[in-house]
Order: C-alpha cells, then sequence, then structure tokens
C-alpha cells in the first residue's frame, strides 16, 4: 500500500504549491499517489482521472481511497472515475477541475499500461492498449487541458505539464528488447519534446520524469519474484519528491527536460538518496529500463 509521507526537509517545508491546482491521470496508488500526496501537503488542490472506482481484485485502492489520503495529507481532492481513452471521460475531468477549483496550473500524465512482450508473443489488443493508454491519451489530456493552462500563464502564474516517461534514448536495445512498450512509452516522451517547444513562448513547461531505479509498487510486487525486485528499489517517495521539484521550477527555465528522479533532487542539491531505500543498503539497486 502506498503511503504518503513528509518532504525530506526536517524543517517545515515551504507550501509552494498552496492553492495550485492538479489535473492527474491515473493516481489511484503507487507512483501516482505518491506524487499527488507531496503536493497535497502543500496544499494543492488534486483532480485525479481514474478507472477505479470499484477496487481491483490485485491491487489495492481505488480513486476514492486516494481521494481521501489526499485530503488527509492537507490537499483538497476530486476524484473523478473514467478512461483516460475516453475523450468524453477527459473532458469531463478538465470541465470539473474548472469548475471545482477555478482552473488549472498543473497536468500530470500518469496513466501507463506496461507490456514487455517481444513482438511476435505480444496480443495486439495489448498492443492496442499501450498505444490508447500512454500515447493517446497522454497527447488527450494535455491537450484538453491546454486552455486552462494558457490562462493559468497569461495570468502570470506558472504552468506545468509533467509526464512519467523515459528519455528519449535510441539505443537499439530497447526497442529490440520489447518494441511495443517503447514504442507506447516514447510516445509519451514525444509529447513532452514537442509541447515544450510549441509552448515555450506561451510560458508553459513540458517535462519528462523517470525513475532512476526500480520503485516498489503493488505491481511490482505483484510480478513473479516480486518480493525479491522490491528490496532491489526506492521506495514511490523518491519520484514524488523530484516531481515536487519540478513543478515549483521556473516553467520558463525548466522546459523540455527528461529527468531522472536523482536528476531533479540533485538539482536542489539533495545527494543522499538512503532515506528512499527499501533495502537495507543501497547497494545492488536494479536501474529501471531506458537507462
Amino acid at each position: 500500500m502506498t503511503t504518503i509521507t513528509p518532504s525530506p526537509s526536517e524543517s517545515e517545508p515551504p507550501r509552494e504549491l498552496a492553492g495550485r491546482t492538479l489535473l492527474m491521470s491515473g493516481g489511484s496508488r503507487g507512483i501516482g499517489l505518491a506524487i499527488a500526496g507531496r503536493v497535497a501537503a502543500d496544499g494543492a488542490n488534486v483532480v485525479l482521472l481514474a478507472k477505479t472506482g470499484e477496487p481491483h481484485p490485485k491491487l489495492p485502492g481505488t480513486v476514492f481511497d486516494a481521494a481521501e489520503k489526499i485530503e488527509a495529507a492537507g490537499g483538497r481532492a476530486l476524484p473523478v472515475v473514467g478512461d483516460v481513452r475516453r475523450d468524453e471521460d477527459v473532458a469531463r475531468a478538465v470541465t470539473q477541475a474548472f469548475e471545482t477549483f477555478g482552473g488549472i496550473d498543473i497536468v500530470v500524465n500518469n496513466a501507463s499500461a506496461i507490456d514487455l512482450s517481444r513482438t511476435d508473443e505480444i496480443d495486439m489488443k495489448r498492443y492496442d492498449l499501450m498505444q490508447d493508454i500512454n500515447a493517446r491519451g497522454t497527447f488527450l489530456l494535455s491537450k484538453l487541458a491546454l486552455p486552462a493552462l494558457r490562462e493559468t500563464a497569461r495570468a502570470g502564474s506558472p504552468a506545468h505539464i509533467l509526464t512519467l516517461s523515459p528519455p528519449l534514448n535510441l539505443d537499439p536495445r530497447w526497442a529490440g528488447a520489447h518494441l511495443a512498450y517503447t514504442m507506447a512509452k516514447y510516445a509519451m516522451s514525444l509529447v513532452t519534446l514537442g509541447l515544450a517547444e510549441e509552448l515555450r513562448e506561451a510560458g508553459i513547461a513540458a517535462n519528462s520524469l523517470w525513475p532512476q531505479t526500480l520503485i516498489d509498487t503493488a505491481a511490482i510486487r505483484n510480478l513473479p519474484g516480486g518480493r525479491v525486485m522490491a528490496q532491489a528499489s526506492r521506495t514511490p517517495e523518491i519520484v514524488a519528491d523530484a516531481a515536487h521539484a519540478i513543478l515549483t521550477s521556473d516553467p520558463r527555465t525548466t522546459t523540455g527536460h527528461f529527468f531522472t528522479d536523482e536528476e531533479a533532487l540533485r538539482r536542489l542539491g539533495v545527494t543522499d538518496f538512503s532515506r528512499y531505500r527499501v533495502g537495507e543498503s543501497e547497494e545492488g539497486l536494479e536501474r529501471d529500463i531506458f537507462l
């Protein structure tokens, strides 16, 4: 189960995102929920668009459970049950965010599907699912939120789009290992690349964030050998703190970047990541793919 933990600062951290509104795809659990909790600790408003209105048979937590955790952490939450693959659901989430909180300051493209099957083994329904959620869903949510983000930027407030996707690493080993998934995740990163350039003059930042190591989530633990993999992972809070660092940066100067969580935190002078470890030692951490 994902827990929400405070910032690494030992003193009370500044509430830099107080009153700001974040719209996220997914977020019922794992990394997405950790990011939502981190901004909620500042006093932010969080709108979660997720399918999990009912409990998943294998993964704990619904969008309503997540909303309760966000409010307990100090934020305001608006759970929206919907599918990022459906235009009308995404449009409804954008409208409800605007109607409830008066605008949108941040979009986080967190929803993602994964299948590491090789080309001759993958079912085309799984291929389509990854393309629809990862590539199209990221593009759609960003697109439909743009009018609200432009309004935020015109008012002189920071506006950000953050996508949980890897750097565009054209080393052929990644495509060769799992082509369908690589195509879907790199499509998310192309959204970052393109929007950063397209929105530069508007003052809206677009960045990507990817974990340097495996992250201990319920999805990881449910895999074969997942308990062992978890011991070679870090907690979701490292990604949450890294996201916070990006989302509190100046969108005019921090845009078009593909950060790892370590890189984003090093910009703040953080070099000791031991607080995020799951196992007893930093030794033997497993690097995430695409790095």
